[in-house]
């Protein structure tokens, strides 16, 4: 079964979620990221331990730092899944994808988000 999920989505693998630090979620949207996901093991089920838990606490944190500065905080996200999950992490991208959709445009691409503000009024009434 090969498993469909939106072209947009850009997967960077890791040994283990509990390697990935808020430096480099920052500069997934630094880079262009509208949204950024990490998908690590379930909870309890990790082969470093306590790797998916470290990176939630990292998740958590900088989604309430998001919420200080200004950036919607729905643009992060953290799910666990195991890696039999196939069908739910393709769900999962696509989610995040029409969520990112729905929240246009980062901020920080200034003349692109002033772009989509413009051709969706609605939207800046909302935030």
């Amino acid at each position: 079964m090969r498993l469909q999920y939106p072209p947009e989505i850009k997967i960077i693998m890791m040994p283990c979620t509990g390697r990935v630090d808020i430096i480099h979620l920052l500069k997934a949207f630094e880079g262009g990221a509208d949204a950024v996901f990490v998908a690590g093991c379930l909870e309890g089920e990790c082969h470093y331990l306590m790797g998916n838990i470290r990176a939630r606490k990292r998740v958590t944190k900088l989604k309430k730092d998001f919420t200080q500065i200004g950036l919607e905080p729905e643009r992060l996200e953290m799910f666990n899944l195991s890696s039999s999950e196939g069908p739910k992490f393709a769900a999962i991208a696509k989610e995040m994808s029409e969520r990112a959709y729905k929240l246009g445009p980062s901020p920080i691409k200034h003349e692109l988000r002033a772009a989509w503000l413009a051709e969706h009024p609605e939207a800046k009434e909302a935030s």
